[in-house]
Parts: structure tokens; C-alpha cells; sequence
């Protein structure tokens, strides 16, 4: 008699998972423990660390773990259907500043605002937004174009005396901030395949006009719609749409009195992250970044038909919209390049200086002037900032060299300000404050993420990332944190205004006015 074949049991191999996964938990540790890599990279990183161990130890317990069949293939077609329902029911909406993705159910829908809204275009004269035009905020980062106010005074407790809010409704898509002239705020937003300048009461948020153009700018990681600011100069609203769209509307009516395609007039394409560049107006020229892929970076427009009068650069444009400034006694608008930061005569173009810039990777924040002849320039993904002096070395042509660098102020895209000597920031996301006689760090503390703000007085108003405004009182010693207030709870990357007592905030799904209570 034969004894029956026995089957041989074999026991799990788990030492070859075991490693893989030490391995990747190192990896990660260790990313993070890289004190100078910017957040970006460091997320970046671990998400494809993740996602290559989480494939390498699929393939493991699938081919060389030794498991039993049915568990072995339980656990992998699990894996694989829990991996496809999730991405059934969730998609990502969007990322972080810090390129987290940002996930929702498939099935979630957002208000948008009414037709009537994007597509009426008259305005009755009862509304004319001329009748009051004190305490404008014109343009990007208000009315000189620095993010700097004089006032008014606030009151501080807001446990006491909270924001009011005055009016909420859902807005189009975009990044793009809001601009107050009179009675009227203007933005620009995204209702369906049309970009839409949209002229709203300011204490009531009713529209008063909307100008269209057919185009839409889309991606997962940049967004939906227009992501410049408008700008308004005599009596005109100059608008440029994330596809390079720039047309100038008159600011009573929202009729159009002429448009240019920046992105075909450049030869270029439409940058990565859209376009982004909000007009500057001088001395009778609209003034903007041209397209991605050639090595001219500015242009300027004739205000009053849009003739394109000159170009310059010798770089690729960036995302930081251009700026005015006086340096060593010579005006001059200051642009930030994709590789360099240059300088320009705002009447001809001509280039008064120019120097390499960074890593090549995209550069967003507007420089600060910070002397009669030092202006910083500062940038993210692991580059910092950079305190600049400006000399004149002949009528026509300026010299400019580095007094120092420091990389403990990497600016993605929020603005910063210089005040007392000290230069105060987002690095990374993280409030920071920097000597700017030598670039030291005095402290850095508070994540806010990548938001927006303005120094109003003594006191820094922030819109942090998250859609919370907080109100500080920044000094040497810290940031004096010292009120808080929930305005929205999704991700807001737009630029806030303030006129008066009245602060008009958005992001790509609604906007908020607020009435602030002003300290006697």
C-alpha cells in the first residue's frame, strides 16, 4: 500500500515586504529631514516613493510572498477594486500650494452665478460707479501697486467686534482678485467656455455690467478661468484672460474699445499655469508678460487702440505681473523673467539692466522696492530671495548687483513688504521675517499656506490658504498673531482689496464682502 501524497505547506515570505516597506518609510523620513528642500519637493517626492514601494510591494505578495492562492489573489483583486472604486467616486479637484491634491466625490456639484449675471451688458446711470471714487483700489495689490496702505486704523478684537459680512454669492472660476472704483468692484471669471469681466455694486454684490469673450483656460493642477487682476486707468478697465486675451472696456458701461491676443502677438503659447500677468498702465501704455516659448517677455499696447508699440526682453515671460518703480532716479518697469529679472524704459523698452535669475522654475511673487536703489526679488521650489542694488552708469544704463542672498524667504506667489528694515513674508507657506540689512532670519512661525495679503497700517491682513483672514501685527520680534476669521472653506489663492472699512475677498467658487470695524 502507497501512503498518499502529502502537500507541502509553505509559509509566508514576509522578509522581502518587511524590507520594501522599511525601506520606504525610510525614504520618506528622510525627504522630509531635508530642511532646504522646498515643501514642493519634499510632497512631490514622497508621492512617487508611495507610489513606486506601493507597486513594488503589490507585485511581492502577488508573485513572491508565498501566500496562499486565495488569499494571495483575495488581497490583490481587492486591492485593485478598492484602488478603481476610488477612483469611480473621487476625483482631484485641484492641488495645494504645496501640490497636495485636493479630492472630492465625483458627483459634487458648486453653484455658479446666473446667466443673467455673466451676460448682461448695459448699466443704468443711476449706478454709475464714477460718483464716488475715493478710496479706490485700481489695480494688483492696490492703488500703488505695492500691497501697502495707509489706513484706516483697525480694531484688532474681532472676538469683540467680528467682520460683518455684508454680502456672499457664488462667483465663476479663477484667481483672479477684485478691483474697487467708486460705488463698483470688477473681477474676472469664468461662466461655462466664457471669460467674463464682471462689474458688481460693491455693498450689495448686485451686477451692474459683465463683458464676455469665448475662451476658457483648464487644467487639474492650475485650475479653472482667469487668474489676472484687472486693472482700471482713465476710465478704462484693461482685463487680460488666462488664454492672453487683453481688452480694454470702458469702465461705465463694460463695452469693448478694442482687444488683443497677447499669447499670437508674442508668437508664444499659453503658459502652463495660465496667463497670469495683470496689466500695468503708464504714461498712455497697457503694459504686459507675452507668451510661453520665446525670448521676448514684454509688451507694451497703446492705450487708446491697442497698437502693440514695442517689445523687449530677451527671456521668457514669467507669472509676476510687472511693476513700476524709481531706482538710482530712473523709471523703470521691472520685469520677472523666466531665468532673469530685467529692467525696462516704460517709453521705449529699451533694457536698462538685466540678471540671471533662479532655477528656472516658475517664478510668480511682484518684486518689493525696498530703498532709492534696492529692490528684492524673491521665489520658490528651493530658490529664495535676493536684495538687489540698482546703480546709474551712464543717462541710458544702469548697473545691478547682489548685495546678498538668502534662502529663508522663498516666496511662491504671495506678495511681501518691507517696513523698519525688515522684510516680512510666506516662506514656503510659513510667515517669516528677515533682516534686510544682511538677509538673516529674525523668526519664522504660523502656516498659512500660500495666501494673500496686505499691510494696512501697522497691521497685516492675510488670507490664508485655507480661507480663514487673519489679522497680525508683524515686529522684529514675532509675528503677534492677533485675530482670526472663517471667510471660506475651500482653497483661496486670489488677492484681497480693501477700501474704507470694506474688504472684498474671493476665490474660484464665491466672494465675500466684509465690513471691518474701524478702531476710533
Amino acid at each position: 500500500m502507497t501512503n498518499p501524497v502529502q502537500k507541502q505547506n509553505h509559509s509566508i515570505r514576509w522578509w522581502p515586504g518587511v524590507l520594501l516597506f522599511i525601506a520606504m518609510l525610510s525614504a520618506v523620513i528622510w525627504v522630509h529631514l531635508q530642511p532646504e528642500w522646498p515643501f514642493q519637493k519634499r510632497n512631490l517626492f514622497s508621492a512617487q516613493i508611495g507610489g513606486i514601494s506601493g507597486i513594488l510591494l503589490l507585485g511581492w505578495w502577488t508573485f513572491l510572498s508565498r501566500a496562499p492562492n486565495r488569499l494571495r489573489l483575495s488581497v490583490t483583486f481587492g486591492l485593485v477594486g478598492l484602488v478603481v472604486l476610488c477612483a469611480t467616486l473621487f476625483r482631484v479637484r485641484g492641488v495645494s500650494g504645496d501640490l497636495l491634491p485636493i479630492v472630492e466625490l465625483r458627483w459634487t456639484k458648486r453653484a455658479l452665478p446666473e446667466a443673467s449675471t455673466c451676460y448682461q451688458s448695459s448699466i443704468s446711470p443711476a449706478l454709475n460707479p464714477l460718483k464716488d471714487s475715493t478710496n479706490s483700489f485700481p489695480q494688483f495689490l492696490g492703488p500703488d501697486r505695492n500691497g501697502v496702505l495707509a489706513g484706516p486704523k483697525l480694531e484688532t478684537n474681532w472676538l469683540a467686534h467680528p467682520p460683518e459680512i455684508l454680502w456672499r454669492q457664488s462667483v465663476g472660476a479663477g484667481w483672479s482678485g477684485f478691483v474697487i472704483i467708486g460705488d463698483a468692484c470688477i473681477t474676472h471669471e469664468q461662466c461655462g467656455p466664457d471669460e467674463c469681466v464682471t462689474a458688481y455694486k460693491l455693498r450689495t454684490g448686485k451686477p451692474i455690467w459683465a463683458h464676455t469673450n469665448q475662451g476658457r483656460y483648464d487644467t487639474v493642477i492650475a485650475g479653472e478661468g482667469p487668474r489676472a487682476t484687472p486693472t482700471v486707468a482713465s476710465n478704462h478697465v484693461f482685463t487680460c484672460g488666462g488664454t492672453g486675451i487683453l481688452n480694454c472696456l470702458d469702465l461705465v458701461s463694460g463695452k469693448l474699445i478694442w482687444t488683443r491676443d497677447v499669447i499670437a502677438d508674442s508668437g508664444g503659447k499659453i503658459p502652463q499655469w495660465g496667463y497670469t500677468s495683470s496689466p500695468l498702465v503708464v504714461d498712455g501704455l497697457v503694459i504686459v508678460h507675452g507668451g510661453e516659448g520665446v525670448q521676448r517677455s514684454v509688451f507694451a499696447y497703446r492705450i487708446e487702440d491697442g497698437t502693440l508699440l514695442w517689445t523687449a526682453g530677451t527671456n521668457p515671460p514669467s507669472y509676476a505681473s510687472l511693476t513700476l518703480a524709481t531706482l538710482a532716479e530712473m523709471q523703470q518697469v521691472l520685469a520677472f523673467n523666466h531665468g532673469s529679472v530685467s529692467a525696462h524704459d516704460p517709453a521705449t523698452g529699451a533694457t536698462l539692466w538685466e540678471k540671471p535669475w533662479g532655477n528656472r522654475n516658475v517664478v510668480c511673487a511682484s518684486p518689493v522696492v525696498v530703498g532709492t536703489n534696492r529692490v528684492l526679488f524673491s521665489s520658490g521650489y528651493g530658490v529664495g530671495a535676493e536684495l538687489i542694488e540698482v546703480t546709474r552708469v551712464s543717462s541710458h544704463r544702469l548697473s545691478a548687483k547682489r548685495v546678498w542672498k538668502s534662502i529663508r524667504m522663498k516666496s511662491k506667489f504671495a506678495h511681501m513688504f518691507a517696513r523698519d528694515g525688515n522684510l516680512y513674508g510666506l516662506d514656503d507657506g510659513i510667515f517669516a521675517c528677515l533682516n534686510l540689512a544682511d538677509g538673516s532670519q529674525r523668526w519664522k512661525e504660523g502656516r498659512y499656506g500660500h495666501g494673500q495679503g496686505l499691510l494696512v497700517g501697522g497691521n497685516y491682513l492675510l488670507m490664508a490658504e485655507s480661507g480663514e483672514l487673519v489679522l497680525l501685527r508683524p515686529m522684529p520680534e514675532s509675528p503677534n498673531e492677533l485675530s482670526r476669521f472663517r471667510v471660506f472653506n475651500s482653497k483661496t489663492w486670489n488677492p484681497i482689496v480693501l477700501s474704507g472699512d470694506l474688504l472684498l475677498a474671493r476665490n474660484d467658487r464665491e466672494a465675500v464682502c466684509l465690513r471691518l470695524k474701524i478702531s476710533p
